[in-house]
């Protein structure tokens, strides 16, 4: 078991940021330039290329001949490991403790980065289980309702691999976390 966290990384905040940024570009417009970085940021052009040149020497985002930015491997894994994190940090938050859902998406927003692979596995594996069909009755009792269904999920690793972020969490999403 990989126990990095992506603080090994030293990714802080605002970079996790920056890499949805650019994820959430590409898949929209199919690229991402400093202009739409900075535009769906809202922050300057110079600070945008100042954060993207930093992950371009971490090796997380590619910049290509036409100035065009794309994660690289490394990048995009560490998207859908945070993105896995804040799902599952979120409706943790929010169906199994009962906080509201601005507190869920404010608070697994600052969490998604620091929580270990080790953390996040366990976290999956345990809500699989408190949800599954075997544990009604513990369900019941704690009256946990989720619409975040980890049983269709063999283990933590298909659930990392197919996560491009849950609408509610990346929906409106700007600097701001």
């Amino acid at each position: 078991m990989n126990t990095q966290s992506s603080t090994d990384n030293d990714l802080t905040h605002s970079m996790v940021h920056y890499l949805f940024a650019i994820h959430k570009l590409k898949d929209k417009n199919g690229y991402a330039r400093v202009t739409d970085v900075a535009k769906e940021m809202c922050l300057t052009k110079g600070s945008v290329s100042i954060a993207l040149n930093n992950l371009k020497k971490r090796e997380l985002v590619i910049e290509d001949e036409n100035k065009f930015f794309s994660l690289s491997e490394k990048g995009h894994q560490q998207v859908h490991y945070i993105l896995s994190s804040r799902t599952l940090l979120y409706y943790f938050l929010k169906d199994f403790i009962g906080v509201s859902q601005e507190s869920a998406h404010k608070d697994s927003c600052l969490i998604e980065h620091l929580i270990s692979n080790e953390t996040r596995e366990k976290f999956f594996d345990f809500m699989k289980n408190i949800t599954s069909d075997q544990n009604k009755q513990i369900k019941d009792v704690l009256k946990i309702k989720t619409d975040l269904d980890l049983n269709k999920f063999n283990n933590s690793t298909d659930f990392i691999e197919v996560q491009s972020g849950n609408s509610y969490l990346l929906h409106g999403e700007n600097n701001q976390g």
